[in-house]
């Protein structure tokens, strides 16, 4: 199992359909990661920014230059870009519309799609004190709904790729493009590459087409899939819009519950991962 920088774990959060969890799920798993003591980095890769939004970066270009662009071409390292968010141990670089600039920008070097990847491993090389912040141990990728330049980076630069998934008619359409996307990436850019879980998202046990999805999804992907779901709750759609994560702005609902389970399954597999 491929590790990055000095004991570093690289998680890309991605699907290339939009809408089904990637951004509320990287923030709260990032969230409750940090609340069992793992210092978490958010790569908000996404042009929208929902990430940086949802964790209380205001949408201004004085609030997130740099951004995750300038780090993409070398314009800032991370350690400059990144911002401390309200959680203890958690810090984002901030996405921005500036993104969409990122194919032009990235196409004129050899190494378009590293551009990521070589970024974190400076940052994962570098001691603790370098910055006055400490290494992470965990950085989760926020993807865009889309295969480009910007995706493709993520992969490049990730240990693994987690799949939010939603419990809808077409999810498993979606996740065998996914699947193939991935395979290509392994042969053309990161040999390393594997999916660590599917996360199953909008989970509403009383629905006949969540049950099949998820059975359909569990009978192709076996122990790939997580145990815990992600349930359809109203708490998770509020809480960005107060720039909280929800584990932050309810900790006792349903949604936030779930996050905290699927956040210890997570650890639960990156330990057995790191056993193999």
């Amino acid at each position: 199992m491929r590790k990055s920088g000095r004991g570093q774990r690289v998680l890309a959060l991605a699907n290339q359909k939009g809408g089904v969890g990637k951004t509320t799920t990287a923030i709260n798993l990032g969230t409750a990661l940090a609340a069992v003591g793992e210092q978490v980095l958010i790569i908000d890769l996404d042009p929208q920014g929902n990430a940086s939004t949802g964790l209380g970066i205001p949408n201004t270009p004085e609030a997130r230059t740099p951004s995750t662009l300038e780090v993409m071409t070398g314009a800032a390292t991370i350690a400059e870009a990144q911002i401390a968010t309200e959680i203890s141990r958690m810090w984002i670089v901030p996405g921005h519309v500036d993104l969409m600039l990122a194919e032009r920008q990235a196409s004129t070097s050899t190494h378009r799609n590293y551009a990521l990847r070589d970024a974190l491993k400076k940052h994962g090389a570098r001691r603790d004190d370098d910055a006055g912040t400490p290494v992470p141990s965990y950085v989760l990728i926020d993807c865009p709904p889309s295969l480009n330049v910007l995706t493709l980076n993520a992969m490049a630069a990730a240990d693994a790729v987690i799949v939010p998934l939603q419990c809808e008619f077409f999810a498993l359409e979606g996740l065998s493009l996914l699947v193939d996307t991935i395979a290509q990436v392994r042969h053309s850019l990161n040999p390393g590459l594997f999916i660590q879980g599917v996360i199953l998202t909008m989970h509403d046990g009383r629905q006949m087409l969540t049950q099949q999805v998820e059975e359909d999804v569990r009978a192709f992907l076996g122990d790939k899939v997580y145990t815990n779901t992600i349930p359809r709750n109203v708490r998770l759609s509020e809480a960005p819009s107060f720039g909280l994560p929800a584990i932050i702005y309810d900790m006792d609902c349903k949604g936030s519950r779930a996050y905290i389970e699927v956040a210890k399954e997570l650890i639960r597999r990156e330990r057995g991962l790191a056993a193999a």
